[in-house]
């Protein structure tokens, strides 16, 4: 970690991270290519989440990319790959199966889109717990077009966020759905006022977060995600288990006094 933590810090030349209090923040630098999936970005993702979900201090992460013309093109189509085999094609993804690393945090995490969210960029978002869009955002899945699926998880989490005829919908047809239409169906929850507040609005909303108990947010998203995992019983289970385990800690009891003494509860994590 840098000394000055809002200070950046360059994970590679395609990905940076800096911390702002307890929101951690993960930026694409690669804007001249609106942030084209490189192996760089790979790697630095992965690498750059590792370290704010180890660093108790941060309790919400953001992911954003910077420049003007979007968060994400998707993948960067100069990466030059000679013919290939299936099975050499399949050994290649399955080493670079980057996006999975946002399934390994606890911690709430939230994507600012705008401008370009496409392809990979679109499933980079779609592992996030918050999609959060700039009204001049445009996301779509268009590989159908090239002749091929979504190959970063995008076939799969898009039903898990959208309904199924919507899923379909954009996997079939690769249509690009402007901030407005993908609210309307679920494919992004919060769009902001304007472009050129987005980033304020989503560290508004990072900070709210934030703010409340670090375990009670971890807790909600283990059990809200186990949802569309295991049926309702065993969710059931998981959501007691998960709700007696905080009933007993610091945090609660602080709530509640907080709450009879009428001031803001200060959340310790513990």
């Amino acid at each position: 970690m840098s000394t000055d933590e809002s200070l950046p810090e360059v994970i590679n030349d395609a990905v940076q991270m800096h911390c702002d209090g307890a929101v951690g923040w993960v930026v694409l630098t690669r804007p001249g290519q609106i942030n084209a999936i490189n192996d760089a970005i790979r790697v630095g993702v992965p690498a750059a989440l590792e370290r704010l979900e180890n660093n108790d201090r941060i309790h919400v992460i953001v992911i954003r990319g910077e420049g003007e013309r979007g968060f994400c093109a998707g993948a960067d189509i100069k990466e030059k790959r000679g013919i290939e085999t299936s099975i050499q094609v399949r050994k290649r993804m399955e080493g670079a199966r980057w996006i999975e690393a946002i399934d390994a945090v606890s911690k709430p995490v939230i994507v600012a889109i705008h401008g370009y969210c496409m392809g990979g960029g679109l499933e980079l978002a779609l592992a996030c717990d918050i999609r959060f869009a700039s009204p001049n955002a445009v996301l779509a899945l268009p590989e159908t077009g090239l002749g091929l699926i979504p190959g970063g998880g995008g076939t799969q989490r898009l039903c898990r966020v959208v309904a199924p005829g919507h899923a379909l919908d954009l996997l079939l047809t690769g249509e690009r759905l402007d901030a407005d239409r993908a609210r309307q169906i679920g494919l992004v929850s919060r769009v902001a006022k304007s472009a050129d507040t987005l980033l304020e609005e989503v560290s508004a909303l990072a900070l709210q977060i934030a703010g409340k108990s670090p375990m009670a947010s971890v807790y909600a998203k283990r059990a809200a995600r186990a949802a569309s995992e295991i049926d309702l019983k065993k969710g059931l289970d998981l959501e007691l288990d998960l709700f007696s385990l905080l009933a007993t800690t610091k945090d609660a009891r602080e709530a509640a006094l907080a709450f009879a003494e009428r001031r803001a509860p200060q959340f310790t994590g513990e």
